[in-house]
């Protein structure tokens, strides 16, 4: 194992309610051992980067009903693929080498689920895009 994998798993948060057991699929396997911890560790930049996009975007998103700001997540992530593709990179970014040479082999499924998992992740923490942030 080289350094960089070595840092990489160190740094990141342990999940205990990600269970890895035997007979889960691959992609499960690498959701809860990797895409888990990934997303954890890189919530705060997720959440920077949703607030970049809500002020870019002339700050709509403060106009709307909750229901409807949950909606304007999701179109975000699945519709934009600009911002879709960014999110992607702040993950994988993360991934070790060994992580990314999974990632690759089934990558279009496991995109589908990491960008269902940061939806998910950003419509639990609403709250936290309430109010405009002052710069």
């Amino acid at each position: 194992m080289n350094q960089r994998t070595i840092d990489i798993l160190h740094i990141r948060p342990e999940i205990p309610s990600a269970k890895i057991v035997a007979g889960m699929s691959d992609d499960e396997y690498f959701q809860n051992g990797t895409l888990r911890p990934v997303l954890k560790l890189q919530n705060n930049l997720l959440v920077a980067a949703f607030r970049n996009y809500i002020v870019k975007h002339k700050n709509t998103f403060h106009n709307l009903t909750l229901e409807k700001r949950f909606v304007y997540i999701e179109n975000a992530i699945q519709k934009d693929i600009k911002f879709r593709n960014s999110l992607k990179g702040m993950l994988i970014g993360q991934f070790t080498v060994e992580e990314y040479e999974k990632y690759i082999q089934n990558s279009s499924a496991l995109n589908k689920r990491m960008m269902q998992m940061v939806v998910k992740r950003l419509q639990d923490q609403i709250q936290l895009f309430e109010n405009p942030v002052l710069v």
